[in-house]
């Protein structure tokens, strides 16, 4: 969503002059698109749970994701809607208010993403230590692909970035990207292990 010029004035520097661009049917559509996207993002989650080898653990995990999933709309909407609503304001005539107003409703509720990160984070530490207490079916080293470890490498890498549109929409989506990177970790590990399985297959046929 983010795009075009990114200066930007004030505190928070997602809150561009390119943003005010942005027609509205893309806000609607960005938080459209959030469901199915969470959507297929539990149903994932909730998948990797079959390769937890302790029926105990892989319990737990199931209901610390079942929990860490719950805020992930609200988490998205907080911003579409202030993006959202900074865009009409400064297109409807209210240009000299927007900043001001955008900004004291972050404020207001900035505790929100506080919360939601207090609720999602555990799900991913959990799968940390199962993993790296080799209570899985990958190798204890496939713990460092984990998403709060990719993410975090992503996060040092925006930081180096120049201020740009790109480098505020890459930092905008790095939770979405965190993940596709983990889940084709995941993705290529499992294929490593069934060809690894179908070749010991071969060799004692």
């Amino acid at each position: 969503m983010m795009y075009a010029d990114p200066t930007f004035e004030g505190n928070l520097e997602w809150l561009t002059i390119g943003t005010v661009a942005i027609p509205q049917w893309r806000y609607k559509l960005a938080m459209l698109l959030a469901f199915p996207g969470v959507i297929l993002y539990g149903a994932a989650l909730f998948a990797v749970q079959e390769y937890i080898t302790d029926e105990k653990k892989k319990k737990v995990y199931h209901y610390l994701n079942a929990f860490g999933l719950t805020p992930w709309i609200a988490l998205h909407l907080i911003y579409v809607v202030i993006l959202s609503l900074f865009a009409w304001l400064n297109s409807n005539g209210f240009s000299d208010d927007a900043l001001l107003i955008c900004e004291s409703l972050f404020t207001n509720f900035a505790w929100l993403i506080s919360v939601s990160e207090g609720i999602m984070l555990p799900v991913f530490i959990y799968w940390f230590y199962v993993q790296i207490t080799g209570n899985t079916v990958f190798k204890k080293g496939m713990a460092f692909t984990n998403v709060l470890l990719i993410f975090g490498i992503l996060k040092v890498i925006s930081m180096l970035m120049p201020q740009s549109a790109f480098r505020i929409a890459f930092t905008n989506g790095l939770m979405s990207e965190s993940m596709i990177i983990w889940f084709l970790f995941v993705y290529l590990e499992i294929g490593r292990k069934h060809g690894s399985k179908d070749a010991d297959h071969k060799n004692n046929l």
